[in-house]
C-alpha cells in the first residue's frame, strides 16, 4: 500500500508541477489583457418590456455591443450571425436590449417554455453580470424565443468538485440554477431573428454603490442550427460563462443603493391520508412568512418564520448497490440562495455543511422548522455569511429541538482567483441533554497561478463528545485548465472521529489519492466531428490501516459529432476491498475479501434539440465476485414548445456467487406550459427494490422570484398497496415594499 499511495502522490506532484510550469509557459487562447469593454447609457425613461427593441426609440440612441467569438464549432472565428446587445439603467433597474439576427428565423429551436428550463440545446443568450468585479461571483439571466425566464447564481467561477459522478439537480457547488429573482423578460421572432429585452432591477442583485462603478460582464449566444455557441469576451474551449476572471467590463454606472424590503407571506391548506396500518386523513392549515431586507446593496438579511416547502419536487429515487451513502441535493428554496457562499470541503463527498441536515431527519423524516434568519453578502472584498435555523421536536421519532448555526467568512483577493476563508458550523441540541452537540471548524484557501493553474484546499476539525480521536479531515487539490488541457491531482484524507453531523460524509475513515488527464481535440469538422475529449481518471480509498477498499481507473473517450451525436467509449479497472459482510438485496450476502474487475463502457446521446432524443449507458464487468450488466436509457420527447416529457429507465442485473437479483428504477417526467409562468409537471417513479411507486404532480402559478400559487399531489405505493396521499394548496404572494 505505501508503495502505491506514493506513486500516485509522485504523480499528483508531477502534475502540480506541470501545471505550474504550464501556468508559466503554456500557450494561450486568445489576449488576456486586451479584455472587451463598454459603457452602460444612464436614461430618464424607461424602455417598454415587450421584446421590440427597433420600434422603441430609448434604443435606438444607444450604440450596441457586437463582435461576437466562436467557441465552437470553429474556435476563434467570428459568430456566423450578428448579435447587438444594447445597455442602459434608471436609478432603480438595469435593462438589457438584444437583437439576435437569424438567416433562417424559422428553423430557431425553441425546447420549454418553463422558467428555468435548460438552455443548453435551445437558440438562446445568456448574460453574467459580476457585480463587484471580483472575477469569481456573479448572477446569470437568460431567455429563448419564447421569453423564458432563466437565472442563477455563480460562484467560484462555477467550479465544483471534479470528480462527482452522484449529482441530481438541485445545487452541488460553483453554480446555482435554483435561485429565483425578481426581474422581467420579454421577447419577440422576427423575420430578421429574434429579439428580448430585460429589466433587471437592482434590488434583485448584489452590488457596491458609488460613481463610475465596474462590472464584470459576459454574453453567449446559442445559434443551435450550427451548434454553435459564441461570447462577446472570448473563453478558450476548457471554459463556459461561468470563467469571470476572462468577462469582460461594463463602465459607467453611477449607482445608489435603490432600497430593498420585500415580505413574502403563505397560507396553505393540506390533507393528508394514511392507509397503513389503518385508513387516517388528517386536516391541516397553517401560515408562514419570509422577509427580505437589504442592509446595503451588498449584504442582506434573510428571516423566515414557519418555513415550509410543499411546493418542492421530491426527491429522485436511487437504488444502492454499495455499502456507502447516498446523496440526495438540496432543492429547498430558502437555503438555495447564497447557497455557495456556504460551501466549504468537497461537494457530494466531505460537505462540512449540507443544509438538508436541517428540517430533515434520518431516512428522510421531516421535521418543522420554526424559522430561522439567514446574513450573506460582502463587505470589500470580503464574503460573510451567517445562518441560525431553529426546528422543532417530533416525539414520534426521538428527535428534540434544535439549534443549527453555520458562519461563513472568505476574503477574496481580486483578479487573482484566490481567496481565504474560515467556517463554523455548531448543532445545539434544546433538550434536557447537555451534551447534545456537534461543531465543525474549517479554514479553506484557493490560489490562482495565473489564469491556467489554481491549487486549493481545506482543513477541517469535529468537536463531538465521547470523539477524541483523528477527528480532522482535509484535501490538497491542484488543475491546470488551458489550450483543451485539464490536469487535476488531489489528496482527501478523513479521520474515523471526523463526524460532521451538519455536513454529508459519502463514506467514513479514508484516504484518497486521485487525479484526472483529459484533453479537448478539436476537429473543425475532419468527418463531421466537432471535439474528441480522451481521458484518463484515477480515485482510490485506503483505510488508516492500510487495507484499499475502492480503486477505480477510468479509461475513455468521448466523440461528439458537430450534428449533435455524442458516443463515449471506455473501459474501468477496479478494485472493491470489503472488511465487514453486507447485505446487497434482500437474503444476498457480499462475503469479506478483495474484487478486482474489468469493465467496458458505452455510452450514446442523441441531438437534445430534437423533437425526440434518447441517450443510454451500458457497463458490463465483474461485480463483487460475479457479474452486473447494466443498461439505463432516457427517451425525451417534445411536442412544440409546451410539452415536455422525459422517461427514464435503469436495469441493473446482477449475478453473484451468493445469488442473483435485479434492480430496476423507472422516472417519469411529464411537463406541460402554458406560459413561462404557468405550467403543470408529472413525476411519477418506481423502485423495484423497495418495490415502491411514488408520484407527485405540481400545478404552479408563479408572480415573482418563485412565489405564486400552487397545487401539489403525493401518492406513495408499496406490495400492500396505497400507503399515503397528500393534496397540498399552498398561495405565497411578493409584496415589495420599498418598491
Amino acid at each position: 500500500m505505501r508503495t502505491n499511495l506514493q506513486n500516485l502522490l509522485l504523480i499528483g506532484l508531477g502534475c502540480l508541477c506541470f501545471a505550474n510550469i504550464m501556468a508559466q509557459t503554456g500557450t494561450t487562447t486568445g489576449n488576456l489583457e486586451k479584455r472587451p469593454q463598454h459603457r452602460a447609457n444612464k436614461i430618464t425613461v424607461a424602455p417598454t418590456i415587450d421584446g421590440n427593441i427597433y420600434n422603441d426609440p430609448v434604443w435606438k440612441g444607444i450604440i450596441p455591443i457586437t463582435g461576437f467569438v466562436q467557441i465552437q464549432p470553429q474556435a476563434g472565428l467570428p459568430s456566423s450571425e450578428k448579435t447587438e446587445v444594447r445597455i442602459a439603467y434608471t436609478s432603480q433597474t438595469l435593462y438589457v436590449g438584444v437583437m439576435c439576427f437569424d438567416s433562417a428565423p424559422e428553423r430557431l429551436v425553441v425546447s420549454d417554455a418553463r422558467r428555468d428550463a435548460s438552455l443548453e440545446n435551445t437558440d438562446a443568450f445568456l448574460m453574467i453580470l459580476d457585480t463587484y468585479k471580483d472575477g469569481q461571483n456573479g448572477f446569470v439571466f437568460g431567455t429563448n424565443a419564447l421569453g423564458v425566464e432563466y437565472d442563477a447564481q455563480v460562484d467560484n467561477e462555477g467550479q465544483g468538485n471534479f470528480n462527482l459522478n452522484r449529482q441530481q439537480g438541485g445545487t452541488i457547488g460553483g453554480f446555482n440554477l435554483n435561485w429565483d429573482a425578481s426581474w422581467n423578460v420579454k421577447a419577440q421572432v422576427t423575420e430578421d431573428g429574434w429579439a428580448a429585452e430585460f429589466a433587471i432591477p437592482f434590488s434583485t442583485i448584489r452590488y457596491r454603490s458609488g460613481e463610475n462603478q465596474t462590472w464584470g460582464l459576459n454574453f453567449r449566444r446559442n445559434i443551435r442550427k450550427n451548434n454553435e455557441i459564441a461570447y462577446w469576451s472570448p473563453i478558450p474551449i476548457n471554459f463556459d460563462l461561468y470563467r469571470l476572471s476572462l468577462a469582460g467590463t461594463l463602465t459607467g454606472l453611477d449607482l445608489k443603493s435603490p432600497g430593498n424590503l420585500k415580505l413574502v407571506p403563505y397560507v396553505l391548506g393540506q390533507t393528508v391520508k394514511n392507509y397503513q396500518p389503518e385508513t387516517k386523513t388528517d386536516l391541516r392549515g397553517d401560515a408562514g412568512v419570509d422577509l427580505k431586507y437589504s442592509i446595503t446593496p451588498s449584504l442582506t438579511l434573510d428571516l423566515t418564520y414557519n418555513t415550509d416547502f410543499a411546493q418542492v419536487e421530491v426527491d429522485d429515487q436511487q437504488v444502492n448497490l454499495d455499502r456507502f451513502n447516498l446523496f440526495f441535493p438540496e432543492k429547498r428554496p430558502f437555503f438555495l440562495e447564497n447557497a455557495g457562499q456556504f460551501s466549504v470541503g468537497s461537494p457530494g463527498e466531505v460537505d462540512l455543511f449540507f443544509s438538508r441536515r436541517i428540517g430533515i431527519g434520518t431516512g428522510g423524516q421531516l421535521v418543522p422548522i420554526t424559522g430561522g434568519v439567514r446574513l450573506s453578502g460582502k463587505m470589500n472584498n470580503t464574503n460573510i455569511g451567517l445562518l441560525s435555523m431553529f426546528t422543532n421536536e417530533v416525539d414520534a421519532a426521538g428527535i428534540d429541538p434544535n439549534n443549527f448555526t453555520v458562519a461563513r467568512i472568505n476574503h477574496e483577493f481580486s483578479a487573482k482567483r484566490s481567496a481565504i476563508g474560515g467556517l463554523f458550523v455548531n448543532r445545539l441540541g434544546m433538550g434536557e441533554q447537555d451534551d447534545d452537540y456537534n461543531r465543525t471548524f474549517a479554514i479553506d484557501g484557493k490560489l490562482g497561478l495565473g489564469q491556467k493553474a489554481r491549487l486549493s484546499g481545506f482543513l477541517a476539525k469535529t468537536n463531538t463528545p465521547g470523539i477524541t480521536a483523528r477527528d480532522h479531515s482535509f484535501k490538497f487539490q491542484s488543475n491546470y485548465d488551458w489550450d483543451g488541457w485539464s490536469l487535476s491531482a488531489a489528496y482527501t484524507e478523513v479521520g474515523e472521529g471526523f463526524n460532521p453531523e451538519v455536513g454529508f460524509l459519502v463514506r467514513q475513515a479514508f484516504r484518497k489519492p486521485e487525479f484526472r488527464v483529459l484533453y479537448q481535440w478539436r476537429m473543425n469538422g475532419k468527418f463531421g466531428l466537432l471535439e474528441l475529449r480522451p481521458h484518463v481518471t484515477y480515485r482510490s480509498y485506503w483505510t488508516f490501516e492500510g487495507f484499499q477498499e475502492t480503486k477505480f481507473l477510468h479509461i475513455d473517450n468521448h466523440w461528439e459529432w458537430q450534428s449533435g451525436l455524442e458516443i463515449h467509449t471506455g473501459i474501468n479497472l477496479t478494485t472493491e476491498g470489503v472488511l465487514v459482510p453486507f447485505e446487497i438485496s434482500k437474503g444476498i450476502i457480499v462475503p469479506s475479501g478483495t474484487y478486482e474487475h474489468s469493465e467496458a463502457q458505452i455510452v450514446f446521446m442523441t441531438n437534445e434539440s430534437k423533437n425526440i432524443s434518447m441517450s443510454t449507458r451500458h457497463v458490463l464487468g465483474g461485480f463483487f465476485g460475479g457479474e452486473r450488466y447494466a443498461n439505463s436509457a432516457t427517451v425525451k420527447l417534445r411536442l412544440g414548445d409546451r410539452f415536455n416529457s422525459e422517461f427514464i429507465i435503469s436495469h441493473n442485473d446482477i449475478r453473484l456467487p451468493e445469488g442473483d437479483f435485479i434492480a430496476k428504477l423507472f422516472g417519469s417526467r411529464l411537463s406541460y406550459s402554458f406560459t413561462p409562468r404557468i405550467f403543470t409537471q408529472g413525476l411519477i417513479q418506481y423502485n423495484s427494490v423497495a418495490d415502491i411507486w411514488s408520484t407527485n404532480l405540481r400545478f404552479g402559478w408563479l408572480q415573482q422570484a418563485n412565489s405564486g400559487l400552487f397545487l401539489v399531489y403525493n401518492e406513495l405505493r408499496d406490495a400492500a398497496g396505497i400507503n399515503h396521499r397528500t393534496f397540498t394548496i399552498k398561495y405565497s404572494y411578493l409584496i415589495d415594499i420599498l418598491k
